[in-house]
């Protein structure tokens, strides 16, 4: 795990759909951090302080520290509300972390060597199946990211969660359930030659032709 990325709130006095309107005319982000076994506590962030934090993708799968009124906690962000058509958030959820437990989290996926992939380089497109991952682990060992090296993989084969490299401690999720869940990740698929998407061009405006004809 990577350095810590840590907000500071205050707590919000005043909860409610109003209250949390009030808080966004004032430029800030409501939020609400929560588990454990303190009750959920109701804050505020400032909003350009929190957009400049979530420009790193590492803070969505991340250790992230909270200090509230001064105090500080072990969190990860468990939900994010923005705006459908502008670059506002709206508010953000907070999940206490305890480092002696494993947790749930999405860790998104590096998808490296595209470019020298033996199917690529063979005119084949690679597509992915999957761009996040969710893992089980100790917070001490979550990774900031998974890579999903493409270098071997031909056309008409596939990187498969089995085939994924991850740190010890941690367990990929959906392999917890058993092995018809070895879901695909990535896979090279050939493309058409652009002389035979031509003759199929051709042909199609041939039929065509006939079918007014008639």
């Amino acid at each position: 795990m990577s350095s810590v990325f840590e907000f500071e709130a205050v707590n919000r006095a005043n909860k409610g759909t109003g209250a949390a309107k009030a808080t966004r005319r004032n430029g800030d982000v409501p939020a609400v951090i929560y588990g454990g076994s303190t009750d959920p506590e109701h804050v505020v962030l400032n909003h350009n302080e929190v957009s400049k934090r979530l420009a790193n993708e590492a803070v969505y799968s991340h250790i992230l520290q909270v200090s509230v009124d001064g105090k500080s906690q072990n969190v990860v962000l468990k939900g994010l509300q923005r705006h459908p058509a502008k670059d506002t958030i709206l508010h953000m959820d907070f999940l206490r972390v305890d480092m002696n437990e494993k947790l749930k989290v999405h860790v998104p996926l590096h998808f490296i060597n595209q470019d020298i992939s033996v199917g690529v380089k063979a005119g084949g497109v690679i597509t992915h199946s999957m761009v996040e991952l969710e893992v089980l682990c100790l917070p001490a060992v979550l990774p900031e990211y998974i890579e999903v090296d493409m270098t071997a993989i031909d056309i008409g084969d596939s990187v498969h969660l089995t085939d994924l490299v991850v740190p010890e401690g941690v367990e990929i999720l959906a392999l917890t359930h058993g092995e018809d869940h070895n879901l695909p990740v990535a896979q090279v698929i050939k493309t058409r030659p652009v002389a035979e998407e031509v003759e199929d061009d051709a042909a199609a405006a041939e039929a065509g032709e006939e079918a007014e004809s008639e």
